[in-house]
């Protein structure tokens, strides 16, 4: 299995994260899990680049790779590939997340669509890695991130074996809630302390994802615990509508209701015998779920 959670590769973040259980992943082999520290800045480009690497040792293994999650951005950039990278800048981006301390999300996305309004309109005002990703772009060369398109049509070095998980909105919207208690049950609150006790900032990366970055408006004195909680819950379920929207944009994507058990094997059964025909097993390629 290889992780496609933006925050399940960072070291510390377990329960906010909502990663696999240790007994999980004493019986199951992930990968891209506990990969970093909370203050690198992991990214799309790293996140492909590990995981093509990573196939190729799979399939060494005579194993069939599958990318579970998680986040759309990577999983687009894997499965599109890469496009051109835009250039950096180490002290602008320190400038921006300096700015974001002082004057909040809001500021910065209110610049960014100024200055690049398609941007703008596919990022959520939460995501402050990406807003001062695109701010950083456009301050390095001039030009919108925008203008730095991935490819529209999925590469062909892969055979993409696309599943999707669906479910009605409302039974989402209650399990979404339902994990954010549980989350707390199992002592979300402890973990943040203990974050903060290693060391980690604030504006560090790892501390951006939803689960975390809440806790940064009690600490400024804006809400309780209790606040924080109702916060991740509003969070969490955005950011699932978004990912079903982008999900749903992808083209190949076949659907199934979680409990669809004996479908989902019969489409991958089918899938692995119609891949043993074309090709010697050690080549098979990745699927997703």
């Amino acid at each position: 299995m290889i992780n496609a959670d933006s925050m399940q590769v960072y070291r510390y973040l377990d329960i906010g994260s909502a990663k696999p259980s240790r007994q999980t992943l004493e019986r199951i082999k992930y990968h891209l899990i506990d990969l970093v520290e909370p203050s690198f800045q992991f990214n799309a480009g790293m996140f492909v680049h590990h995981t093509e690497d990573l196939i190729k040792e799979i399939r060494g293994r005579r194993k069939m790779p599958v990318i579970v999650g998680g986040t759309a951005f990577y999983l687009r950039n894997f499965i599109f590939g890469l496009p051109a990278p835009p250039p950096g800048d180490l002290e602008i981006r320190q400038e921006l997340q300096q700015l974001y301390i002082k004057k909040g999300n809001s500021f910065l996305y209110s610049k960014l669509r100024e200055v690049d309004a398609r941007s703008a309109e596919k990022i959520a005002v939460a995501d402050t890695y990406r807003i001062i990703r695109a701010l950083e772009v456009f301050r390095t060369t001039g030009k919108p991130l925008s203008s730095f398109q991935v490819p529209a049509t999925i590469r062909k070095d892969y055979n993409f074996l696309l599943i999707g998980l669906n479910r009605k909105r409302e039974e989402l919207y209650k399990r979404i809630d339902s994990r954010v208690d549980k989350m707390f049950e199992r002592g979300l609150v402890k973990e943040i302390v203990s974050l903060l006790e290693r060391g980690c900032k604030w504006d560090d990366p790892g501390m951006q994802g939803i689960g975390y970055r809440e806790f940064f408006e009690m600490q400024k004195g804006c809400l309780s615990i209790e606040g924080v909680r109702e916060l991740i819950k509003r969070n969490s379920r955005r950011y699932a509508k978004r990912q079903l929207t982008f999900f749903r944009s992808l083209p190949e994507v076949l659907w199934f209701y979680p409990g669809q058990i004996t479908e989902i094997r019969e489409t991958i059964s089918r899938f692995l015998d119609k891949q043993a025909h074309k090709s010697p097993l050690d080549s098979l390629p990745p699927s997703f779920a």
